[in-house]
């Protein structure tokens, strides 16, 4: 019998910056922002030290907000190279986690994001953030812009889940 309630996990990610939110969706009109932040690592740190934090705090977020459904946002990378493959390695690390709490996995392009919040593929951040404080009522805009993106994310899939 499937959940009359689902807890979402959002993930803008990154290595330095990765974005997170967890949503509770009842359905396409009833969803509610539980937490939202970002986790991070520092340059100071070799690549492998880095993943490993991530891991950790995602396995401790996790465990804490028992989500059903991960979404996370595809790479995309036209100009740097060396920052996309970093971003990649963040992502496997991501989804191997979300995987080891059999948590199902949806993944979105950044055009459909801005699609699917906004109803422009090309749209600003600045409308996604707009759209993501209307969607939840919120006086200010979530910062920084990473949160605001796993925020974006989230709502994404509370609309391709029903």
């Amino acid at each position: 019998m499937k959940k009359s309630k689902q807890i979402i996990l959002g993930i803008d990610p990154g290595i330095a910056r990765l974005g997170y939110a967890f949503l509770e969706f009842e359905n396409k009109d009833s969803f509610k922002l539980l937490n939202c932040g970002i986790i991070n690592t520092s340059k100071i740190h070799d690549l492998g030290h880095r993943l490993k934090e991530i891991r950790q705090d995602l396995h401790e977020l996790i465990t804490l907000y028992k989500p059903d459904i991960m979404a996370i946002e595809l790479l995309y990378f036209a100009q740097n190279r060396r920052t996309a493959i970093t971003v990649a390695h963040a992502r496997g690390v991501i989804i191997e986690i979300a995987s080891c709490f059999n948590l199902k996995i949806l993944e979105f392009t950044p055009t459909q994001v801005k699609q699917i919040i906004t109803g422009n593929g090309k749209a600003e951040k600045k409308d996604i953030q707009n759209e993501i404080m209307r969607f939840f009522n919120l006086n200010k805009r979530i910062e920084p812009d990473d949160a605001c993106d796993a925020v974006a994310i989230a709502v994404c899939c509370t609309r391709n889940i029903l």
